[in-house]
């Protein structure tokens, strides 16, 4: 039996670590093995890539784009692919959709040119489901860590064009969007109503 892959998704501050594991908790509730992951990073490499990626003052955006990628590629052989040919879920937090958004529209590489490297880079896995958070730009600057990453720390001007980014591809490709403004307990309802359906033949429509 083959897992399912779900991926969450918004901009910093929206709330998706927190539902990652809300939603892996109520996965394992109804009896599902269930993996928990988290790009950049979630293997050793991934955690080396994730620092050169957050940790630093300046990245050049194909430079960003690519250790995305490579971070990708050995999440997915490491992690994300073994887990779900063992018939477990995989909830993340961030996948592809992210760097279409990050590197792909708000730094300007182009849809095509990044979705063509993490293909590669993935072999092609794509997620069962993408759910997208989406929080007001003042309430998630107000979420956002005091001690900020590199990509925490850009500008109002960026994270709007994130937000709207994220908008304008769940429109084109399916992905659903769920609003993350509300209490952490309403949201995940939302979240696991969204998911639901892929439970299938567990019957399991508790929501």
């Amino acid at each position: 039996m083959i897992g399912r892959f779900v991926v969450l998704e918004g901009g910093d501050g929206c709330g998706k670590s927190t539902q990652v594991g809300l939603l892996g908790d109520r996965l394992r509730g109804h009896g599902f093995g269930v993996v928990e992951t988290r790009e950049p990073g979630g293997t050793t490499l991934g955690d080396a890539i994730r620092a050169l990626l957050l940790d630093g003052d300046s990245v050049a955006p194909v430079a960003e784009a690519l250790l995305m990628a490579a971070d990708r590629a050995q999440h997915v052989g490491e992690m994300v692919r073994p887990a779900l040919e063992s018939g477990a879920w995989v909830v993340a937090d961030r996948y592809v959709p992210s760097s279409l958004v990050y590197q792909g529209l708000v730094r300007g590489l182009g849809i095509d040119e990044v979705e063509r490297v993490n293909a590669w880079a993935t072999g092609g896995l794509e997620p069962d489901l993408v759910v997208v958070l989406d929080v007001d730009d003042v309430v998630a600057e107000g979420r956002r860590a005091p001690q900020a990453d590199r990509m925490e720390r850009e500008g109002d001007g960026f994270h709007a064009e994130v937000r709207a980014a994220y908008r304008r591809l769940a429109a084109e490709r399916g992905w659903r969007v769920v609003d993350g403004t509300g209490a952490v307990d309403v949201v995940s309802d939302a979240v696991f109503a969204v998911v639901a359906p892929l439970l299938g033949a567990s019957g399991a429509t508790d929501v």
